[in-house]
């Protein structure tokens, strides 16, 4: 009987599986029939940016900018079809017909999605890659500039340098980043001390829903605006370009990256870093990055944190105000180099023998082999004591010579503590000390086994629990962590559901986000495992 059994159920998954196969080949077929006949006259310049898995170039296209490639293995579920747009009435066409067919969308544009969800769904999908909306019209005198949301945070920081050295956009850590996603989700970098998120200083957009509707602030109304301004990508539409104020960053900036071990106090340090950094002037960017390390020949290990800060400013300001603020870390002059705000952003990219046109490289080309990661993220509001430091070293210890596991730190204060919580979906604002970020890399290969380094991320944010916010233990949803809570893959997700990791991202803002929904997208046509719900479900 149990063998019966078992060829049964063998079997049945085997039928299964093949009508799935054949159901998802006609739904390619019928997809690819109303793409071409959605605008017959577009159909020859339409049909070379549309790709399915005959295609040559279909590979190659869809591994173009996945960044994490955890995501791209031979078990990993792959797109129907992919769409490279040119014009809004492709990104138009791809909504009806997934609409019509009851097909999934994800949508893609720097590729950067912590968990893949721009390019991997559970469910029969199509991704649309804004690869080819990457414009960036800058207009110096407004200090303002539209930029479509495929392009890279790299190209936007050298086109506007290209035309003015004193006037940027607030930028990204990493400079192949796509702009749609990093506004989407707030957009924390260099210069939200100082002036906020890139959510922050959005001032319009163009915006198509799942109706095909192109709407600008003004026709989609001051929610909706809210909403796609830090309430997470993929869920109310898609995002084609954004209108942004330019701020003002000085000739001359200043940096110092130095790194302390165990053995030169790098606990102490660290303790007293929670005191200095969110207090210091709005015009200092500080971040310290932990890991273990071989500290011997013998293999003994022990910590490194390094302490880096960018400053708006000569190093002339900044080394008194070191010296007074924080002396315990023992600065020396050589340590402060200064330099271009263009040439910050490849120093900080580990780019400093580049030239800025590197930025424009979406490949992230630097990199020797891109490596397989899973991260989580936390928000403090208390200081940290010591002992809970010395807890967190020895669970570092814990990872082998096979990955690497990095601990960011960044400092808050400055601007974020002025700017209300319910201004933009992202509420991590007055009362935030500091972010974390926590990290683990490795190399995917035949033989890895992922869940071990994951399963060490996940027993490291357990020992954290209870050094951090709380009710709700906060996230950034930029760092996207599907462990906190998701949804459910046929769409029909309860509100209480979405709130186990919407309050988690979002706090009391995930009501709004909710509201908004509703009145957008009832049907919940746009949708991924933490896309917000509407009330409806």
């Amino acid at each position: 009987m149990k063998s019966l059994h078992g060829c049964l159920l063998l079997f049945f998954v085997v039928v299964f599986s093949l009508s799935w196969v054949n159901a998802s080949a006609n739904s390619n077929d019928y997809f690819l029939d109303c793409l071409s006949s959605y605008h017959p006259d577009e159909s020859t310049s339409f049909s070379k940016v549309i790709y399915t898995e005959t295609n040559s170039a279909y590979s190659a296209v869809l591994e173009s900018s996945i960044q994490n490639p955890r995501f791209s293995t031979p078990n990993t579920p792959k797109p129907l079809v992919m769409v490279t747009p040119l014009n809004i009435s492709h990104v138009q066409a791809m909504i009806h017909c997934s609409k019509k067919h009851g097909i999934q969308i994800r949508t893609r544009s720097g590729g950067h999605d912590f968990e893949g969800l721009s390019y991997v769904s559970q469910v029969p999908f199509v991704v649309i890659d804004l690869v080819h909306f990457r414009s960036i019209d800058v207009d110096v005198k407004k200090e303002e500039a539209w930029i479509q949301s495929g392009a890279i945070t790299g190209e936007v920081y050298y086109r506007i340098n290209e035309r003015t050295t004193n006037l940027t956009f607030p930028r990204a850590l990493c400079h192949t980043v796509g702009i749609g996603g990093f506004i989407s989700s707030g957009g924390c970098g260099f210069l939200f001390r100082k002036y906020g998120l890139a959510a922050d200083n959005v001032i319009d957009a163009q915006f198509v829903d799942a109706n095909g509707r192109v709407l600008d602030r003004r026709l989609m109304g001051e929610d909706l605006f809210w909403a796609i301004r830090g309430g997470g990508g993929g869920s109310f539409g898609i995002v084609l370009s954004w209108k942004v104020k330019l701020v003002h960053v000085p000739s001359t900036v200043t940096v110092f990256s130095v790194g302390r071990t165990l053995e030169q106090n790098a606990t102490q340090l660290l303790h007293r870093w929670q005191y200095v950094a969110p207090n210091l002037p709005n015009d200092v960017y500080s971040i310290v990055s932990i890991s273990s390390m071989n500290f011997t020949e013998n293999g003994e290990r022990t910590v490194l944190a390094t302490f880096t800060s960018v400053f708006q400013g000569v190093a002339d300001e900044l080394i008194p105000l070191m010296q007074e603020r924080f002396p315990e870390l023992g600065l020396l002059k050589e340590d402060y180099i200064e330099m271009t705000w263009i040439e910050s952003i490849l120093f900080w990219n580990q780019l400093s023998n580049e030239t800025s046109e590197i930025l424009l490289d979406r490949s992230n080309s630097n990199s020797l082999m891109p490596l397989s990661y899973k991260s989580k993220s936390d928000y403090v509001r208390k200081l940290m004591p010591e002992i809970a430091l010395q807890g967190l070293w020895s669970r570092l210890f814990e990872v082998d010579e096979t990955s690497t596991a990095v601990v960011n730190i960044i400092s808050y204060g400055g601007k974020m503590d002025e700017i209300p919580e319910t201004e933009t979906p992202f509420p991590h604002r007055k009362g935030t000390l500091y972010k974390i970020n926590y990290n683990i890399v490795w190399q995917e290969e035949e033989n890895s086994n992922p869940q071990r380094y994951i399963s060490w991320m996940r027993t490291l944010y357990s020992y954290m629990g209870p050094f951090v916010s709380k009710s709700p233990r906060a996230a950034y949803v930029n760092y996207r962590d599907l462990d906190i809570g998701w949804n459910n893959d046929d769409g029909k997700t309860s509100y209480k559901q979405g709130s186990v990791w919407g309050c988690k991202y979002f706090k009391n803002n995930f009501d709004r986000l909710v509201y908004v929904k509703t009145k957008i997208d009832l049907e919940n046509f746009f949708k991924h495992e933490q896309s917000i719900p509407p009330r409806f479900h």
